[in-house]
């Protein structure tokens, strides 16, 4: 069933990772994986821009249908699967509410990490400023904060009793922030979060080929 699907992918990216976890949950193995550097930039070679023409990862195909944002091939997958593997979508309209919730604060969240930790690659040396560079990382303060609340009441999950879709989306975001460097005594609940998911076997198994054997950095370790 997985044989007519390929995913080309690139390590170390919380979108890629989303999708693997996601493939690895519904009992998808066996699809082709194409790894891609993005070091080498790979990820704008024909073979992606003929799928993305936006040159970016992940690029998925499922026979001809071809779907390029990591969110619409999560959800895809657990339309298409319902009954295989992992059921990632909760039963409790509660729950599922919370679910999308989170989901999609996600992106709110990979964006604050993205402008915090990437300012000097995204902003021309000549535009930069030391109050935006400031306000970047005072905002990512904030949102991981704020999840850090979110885990103090609910759980172990982020929607709840169950491990749902809101879990394979966030998770490789918040692995990224312990990537580099986030603090685990100052953020308790995400670190216990972390690491009671990483080894969980659709994350143990996907985990970045590029992290496993190489230290992480300490870009947020006064956060």
């Amino acid at each position: 069933m997985a044989k007519d699907m390929t995913l080309m992918w690139g390590s170390g990216s919380p979108p890629c990772w989303r999708v693997m976890i996601a493939l690895e949950e519904k009992n998808l193995q066996g699809y082709n994986s194409k790894q891609l550097s993005f070091e080498k930039g790979e990820h704008k070679s024909k073979d992606v821009t003929d799928i993305n023409p936006r040159g970016q990862l992940p690029a998925f195909k499922h026979g001809d249908i071809v779907l390029n944002e990591s969110y619409g091939v999560c959800l895809y997958l657990e339309d298409q699967f319902k009954s295989q593997g992992t059921q990632l979508t909760p039963d409790n309209k509660a729950e599922s509410a919370l679910m999308f919730q989170r989901m999609f604060e996600g992106l709110t969240l990979f964006d604050a990490i993205k402008q915090a930790l990437f300012y000097t690659r995204f902003v021309p040396e000549n535009e930069r400023h030391d109050s935006a560079q400031k306000r970047n990382t005072e905002n990512l303060k904030s949102e991981v904060g704020r999840w850090e609340s979110y885990l103090q009441g609910s759980g172990p999950y982020l929607a709840g009793k169950t491990f749902s879709l809101a879990d394979v989306i966030v998770f490789p975001s918040i692995a990224f922030l312990f990537r580099f460097g986030l603090s685990e005594e100052h953020y308790p609940k995400l670190a216990s979060y972390h690491n009671t998911l990483k080894d969980r076997p659709s994350i143990k198994s996907t985990w970045p080929p590029n992290w496993v054997d190489t230290p992480g950095q300490s870009a947020l370790k006064d956060l």
